[in-house]
């Protein structure tokens, strides 16, 4: 939400970025300030109206009741100026304004990154910033308009989410490796040869597989490598250290070239929901709005099964 420079207004932007952010410091981040700049608009607003809105302690941030009331009725006013500059852009077809993107790591390297600089190419006046993390960012706190998440998602009444498409899981390994320690003939036979597995949090990512019934399990391994980034993954098993259990997108082209080689195809494997999520509002921002309808015509596509 950006500063609104009005006598009437002054102030109002810092004081509902802080009560939702829950300090000066995060408040600041979000609108491009310094802490102290922010904290001074807050104090004079606060001297203007004659009332305290902020309970201050040395760790928290707290609306006061009368800041619990301002703080509704101002919230709800700078969404109706956003919405009415929304509905100016759309009307101009003119995307304009700060977009803030999240996505995975390597996904984002991959396939987000050059789309992006598409749209910077296609509108001058958008400006994009992007973090490519694995770790999960808050819409609020770090200020992020659109994301990127991989994995089943759990319910919110708060954000919107458009699955881009199913990401299929495959097993593969290096010719160097098939040669040196033959290839697994079932799901029993992984268990005897050296895995490099995906490490969250101390613990390696389950390959689940369908077994002799049909259901999706996790067979038991002891992985013989560990890292928390695919990339890395990728590299070692085109090195031949092992098998590794990676999405088709991020493989696709070495098992075309034949650098690797994809082990049981008959047994379906995992296939992971990835999907591009936004706050619910009632105005979507046109520059959203044109980012959204893009990543849905560009990703699908990619995570297809047949190039």
């Amino acid at each position: 939400m950006e500063p609104i420079a009005n006598d009437r207004l002054a102030g109002v932007s810092a004081f509902v970025a802080s009560a939702e952010a829950g300090s000066f410091a995060q408040a600041a981040e979000r609108l491009g300030l310094t802490r102290s700049a922010v904290g001074k608009a807050v104090a004079r607003l606060e001297e203007r109206l004659g009332a305290r809105l902020f309970v201050r302690t040395t760790r928290s941030l707290g609306l006061t009741e009368d800041g619990q009331m301002f703080y509704e009725r101002c919230a709800q006013a700078l969404e109706d100026l956003d919405a009415a500059r929304h509905m100016l852009e759309a009307g101009r077809r003119e995307v304009v304004g700060r977009l803030r993107i999240s996505a995975p790591v390597v996904f984002g390297r991959h396939h987000v990154a050059p789309l992006l600089l598409e749209l910077a190419q296609l509108h001058p006046r958008l400006r994009i910033e992007a973090s490519f993390t694995d770790r999960q960012l808050d819409f609020a706190d770090d200020g992020i308009d659109l994301a990127i998440r991989s994995g089943e998602l759990p319910d919110s009444d708060w954000l919107v989410a458009r699955r881009l498409g199913m990401q299929t899981m495959v097993l593969c390994a290096s010719p160097a490796y098939l040669q040196a320690h033959g290839a697994p003939r079932s799901v029993a036979d992984l268990a005897g040869h050296r895995c490099i597995a995906y490490m969250r949090s101390g613990r390696a990512a389950p390959w689940w597989l369908a077994g002799e019934d049909g259901s999706l399990a996790a067979p038991v391994l002891e992985p013989a490598l560990g890292f928390d980034d695919i990339e890395t993954i990728a590299t070692a098993t085109l090195q031949g250290a092992g098998l590794a259990h990676m999405p088709l997108w991020r493989v696709r082209s070495a098992l075309d070239s034949g650098a690797l080689v994809r082990l049981l195809p008959d047994v379906p494997a995992a296939r992971i929901p990835l999907h591009v999520l936004w706050p619910r509002t009632r105005f979507l921002p046109y520059r959203l709005r044109v980012t959204i309808d893009a990543l849905l015509a560009a990703i699908p596509p990619l995570l297809q099964e047949q190039s």
